[in-house]
Protein backbone atom coordinates (compact mmCIF):
# COMPACT_ATOMS: atom_id res chain seq x y z
CA UNK A 1 0.00 0.00 0.00
CA UNK A 2 2.85 2.28 1.10
CA UNK A 3 4.58 1.67 -2.02
CA UNK A 4 1.38 2.38 -4.42
CA UNK A 5 0.29 5.63 -2.68
CA UNK A 6 4.39 6.67 -3.36
CA UNK A 7 4.01 6.37 -6.79
CA UNK A 8 0.72 7.71 -7.46
CA UNK A 9 1.57 11.22 -5.59
CA UNK A 10 4.69 11.36 -7.61
CA UNK A 11 2.95 10.94 -10.73
CA UNK A 12 0.12 13.02 -9.75
CA UNK A 13 2.93 16.25 -8.65
CA UNK A 14 4.45 15.87 -12.68
CA UNK A 15 0.89 15.62 -14.13
CA UNK A 16 0.15 18.58 -11.91
CA UNK A 17 1.64 21.38 -13.87
CA UNK A 18 0.32 19.98 -17.18
CA UNK A 19 -3.48 19.62 -15.38
CA UNK A 20 -3.25 23.21 -14.31
CA UNK A 21 -2.39 24.30 -17.22
CA UNK A 22 -5.38 26.47 -19.00
CA UNK A 23 -6.68 25.45 -22.44
CA UNK A 24 -5.65 28.63 -24.70
CA UNK A 25 -8.20 30.58 -26.28
CA UNK A 26 -8.61 30.12 -30.25
CA UNK A 27 -8.72 32.86 -33.05
CA UNK A 28 -9.41 33.07 -36.67
CA UNK A 29 -6.64 34.83 -38.54
CA UNK A 30 -6.47 35.18 -42.12
CA UNK A 31 -4.37 35.97 -45.13
CA UNK A 32 -5.29 37.21 -48.22
CA UNK A 33 -7.58 33.98 -48.97
CA UNK A 34 -6.07 31.98 -46.32
CA UNK A 35 -7.86 31.08 -43.08
CA UNK A 36 -5.58 29.72 -40.02
CA UNK A 37 -7.25 28.58 -36.69
CA UNK A 38 -5.12 30.02 -34.34
CA UNK A 39 -4.59 29.11 -30.51
CA UNK A 40 -3.51 32.33 -28.87
CA UNK A 41 -1.13 32.44 -26.20
CA UNK A 42 -1.73 35.83 -24.48
CA UNK A 43 -0.42 34.57 -20.72
CA UNK A 44 3.42 34.09 -19.91
CA UNK A 45 2.24 30.33 -18.89
CA UNK A 46 0.93 30.15 -22.19
CA UNK A 47 4.11 31.69 -24.18
CA UNK A 48 5.91 29.69 -22.31
CA UNK A 49 4.77 26.15 -22.89
CA UNK A 50 3.86 27.13 -26.81
CA UNK A 51 3.28 23.90 -29.17
CA UNK A 52 5.57 21.98 -26.98
CA UNK A 53 4.92 18.14 -27.00
CA UNK A 54 2.66 18.56 -30.16
CA UNK A 55 2.84 15.64 -32.62
CA UNK A 56 0.93 17.40 -35.14
CA UNK A 57 -0.73 20.54 -36.17
CA UNK A 58 -4.22 21.03 -38.74
CA UNK A 59 -3.58 22.10 -42.21
CA UNK A 60 -4.27 25.75 -41.51
CA UNK A 61 -3.83 25.49 -37.53
CA UNK A 62 -1.15 27.17 -35.87
CA UNK A 63 -0.30 29.30 -32.77
CA UNK A 64 -0.13 32.60 -32.07
CA UNK A 65 2.04 34.53 -29.16
CA UNK A 66 0.79 37.68 -27.89
CA UNK A 67 3.31 40.54 -26.42
CA UNK A 68 2.94 43.40 -24.32
CA UNK A 69 5.08 45.54 -26.14
CA UNK A 70 7.14 45.29 -29.30
CA UNK A 71 10.79 44.28 -28.74
CA UNK A 72 12.63 42.08 -30.71
CA UNK A 73 11.18 38.57 -29.45
CA UNK A 74 13.17 35.33 -29.77
CA UNK A 75 11.36 31.96 -30.26
CA UNK A 76 13.14 28.64 -29.60
CA UNK A 77 11.95 24.95 -29.43
CA UNK A 78 13.04 22.79 -27.07
CA UNK A 79 10.66 20.30 -26.32
CA UNK A 80 9.00 20.56 -29.75
CA UNK A 81 8.80 17.76 -32.14
CA UNK A 82 7.31 19.35 -34.99
CA UNK A 83 9.28 21.39 -37.65
CA UNK A 84 7.92 24.93 -37.37
CA UNK A 85 7.87 28.40 -39.15
CA UNK A 86 7.85 31.64 -37.13
CA UNK A 87 6.76 34.73 -38.39
CA UNK A 88 7.02 37.91 -36.35
CA UNK A 89 4.54 40.33 -36.90
CA UNK A 90 4.41 44.15 -36.34
CA UNK A 91 1.68 46.30 -34.17
CA UNK A 92 -0.21 46.37 -37.78
CA UNK A 93 -0.46 42.58 -38.35
CA UNK A 94 2.42 43.12 -40.77
CA UNK A 95 5.16 39.81 -41.04
CA UNK A 96 8.75 41.69 -40.41
CA UNK A 97 10.68 38.38 -41.15
CA UNK A 98 9.95 34.61 -41.28
CA UNK A 99 12.23 31.70 -39.78
CA UNK A 100 12.13 28.12 -40.12
CA UNK A 101 12.77 26.37 -37.28
CA UNK A 102 13.72 22.62 -36.32
CA UNK A 103 12.93 20.13 -34.04
CA UNK A 104 14.27 20.45 -30.56
CA UNK A 105 16.46 22.83 -31.24
CA UNK A 106 17.66 25.27 -28.52
CA UNK A 107 18.72 28.21 -31.39
CA UNK A 108 17.67 31.43 -30.66
CA UNK A 109 15.37 32.60 -34.11
CA UNK A 110 14.81 36.48 -33.38
CA UNK A 111 12.57 38.71 -34.61
CA UNK A 112 14.76 41.59 -37.41
CA UNK A 113 13.20 44.37 -35.42
CA UNK A 114 10.41 44.98 -32.57
CA UNK A 115 6.97 42.47 -33.26
CA UNK A 116 4.25 42.79 -31.06
CA UNK A 117 3.47 39.03 -32.51
CA UNK A 118 4.83 35.69 -33.36
CA UNK A 119 2.90 33.37 -35.63
CA UNK A 120 3.73 29.70 -35.87
CA UNK A 121 2.83 27.84 -38.64
CA UNK A 122 4.29 23.70 -39.86
CA UNK A 123 6.97 24.17 -41.77
CA UNK A 124 7.10 26.08 -44.93
CA UNK A 125 3.47 26.49 -44.43
CA UNK A 126 3.83 30.41 -45.37
CA UNK A 127 6.23 29.59 -48.70
CA UNK A 128 3.89 27.49 -49.94
CA UNK A 129 1.54 30.30 -49.54
CA UNK A 130 4.23 32.64 -51.01
CA UNK A 131 3.31 34.79 -47.77
CA UNK A 132 7.02 36.67 -47.40
CA UNK A 133 7.80 40.26 -45.63
CA UNK A 134 5.23 43.25 -45.58
CA UNK A 135 2.33 40.63 -45.95
CA UNK A 136 -0.56 41.68 -43.45
CA UNK A 137 -2.15 38.84 -40.95
CA UNK A 138 -5.52 39.72 -40.37
CA UNK A 139 -6.83 39.64 -36.78
CA UNK A 140 -3.82 40.07 -35.19
CA UNK A 141 -3.94 43.42 -34.43
CA UNK A 142 -7.09 42.96 -32.36
CA UNK A 143 -5.13 40.37 -29.90
CA UNK A 144 -3.18 43.34 -28.56
CA UNK A 145 -5.40 44.18 -25.55
CA UNK A 146 -5.41 40.05 -24.76
CA UNK A 147 -2.27 39.81 -23.13
CA UNK A 148 -2.42 38.97 -19.25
Amino acid sequence: MGLRFLLMATLGAFALPVLAQSPMPRTELSVGMYRIDAEVAATQEHRMVGLMQRRSLPANGGMIFVFAEPRRHCMWMKNTPLPLSVAFLDEEGRIINIADMQPHSEDNHCAARPARFALEMSQGWFRQKGLDAGTKVMGAERLAGAVR
